[in-house]
């Protein structure tokens, strides 16, 4: 008599992710920052401490010069990332940058680390003396946003205050292609009070870089998230 095959198949259930379940809220509608925040805190978190970004659609066209949206602002409790910062100056003021908690400081040294492709930095901050020779490495800074611009407040003679400034949370923006300004205002471990803090300190130096050829509506919409949740509308009124 033949015997039946036993089953080869294992019984064991395959191992999945749990899927991270959102609590529902209204994609569409516009919170308080304060309802926004409060709303963020009650997502799931990730297993590490995520960014906290805002992304704020402006009625401009980057693509004329009058309508270029570009600043910088000191975030009152910082952004909660660690940011490396190089130097480039010389004598006094190489040294005074090194006491302020530069990373990385030097000049002709820089330079060719730089052109070899050993960029182990964040920022950017420059001395007005050492600008020409920094022009050789122009087209590989620029790109990445790290060109020392005096507008920004990165290229000074006070190279200990801008590297204070910078570590201390400033941040700089600016508007994409979109119209759109993506800045982190901080981490998910950030109290809500000192969120809000700095999302109103960068939204106030968004208004107070409004170009003159911004016509109509400025402002038009924002929005805030974690790193891993969805985006949250925000009243742009409640600011």
């Amino acid at each position: 008599m033949a015997t039946a095959k036993k089953s080869t198949k294992s019984n064991k259930l395959t191992s999945a992710k749990p899927k991270k379940v959102f609590p529902e809220f209204d994609r569409l509608n516009a919170y308080s920052l304060e309802e926004a925040l409060k709303l963020l805190a009650s997502m799931p978190a990730a297993k590490f401490d995520e960014s906290v970004d805002v992304a704020l659609n402006l009625g401009v066209d980057p693509k004329y010069n009058d309508q270029m949206v570009r600043g910088i602002v000191s975030l009152p409790h910082g952004n909660g990332k660690t940011v490396r910062v190089a130097v480039f100056a010389k004598g006094a003021a190489a040294e005074e940058a090194k006491a302020a908690g530069a990373d990385i400081v030097g000049l002709d040294d820089l330079i060719a680390q730089v052109e070899k492709g050993e960029i182990n930095f964040d920022r950017v901050i420059a001395t007005p003396d050492c600008m020409p020779q920094l022009g050789k490495i122009a087209r590989i800074l620029g790109p990445k946003g790290m060109m020392p611009n005096p507008k920004l407040g990165t290229v000074t003679p006070n190279v200990a205050k801008a590297v204070k400034d910078v570590k201390g949370g400033m941040i700089e923006f600016k508007v994409e292609k979109a119209g759109i300004v993506h800045a982190g205002v901080g981490k998910r471990s950030f109290e809500a009070s000192k969120l809000a803090a700095n999302v109103r300190a960068l939204v106030d130096a968004i208004k107070a870089a409004k170009p003159t050829g911004a016509k109509g509506n400025y402002m038009l919409k924002m929005s805030i998230c974690g790193t891993q949740t969805p985006a949250i509308r925000v009243d742009l009124s409640s600011l």
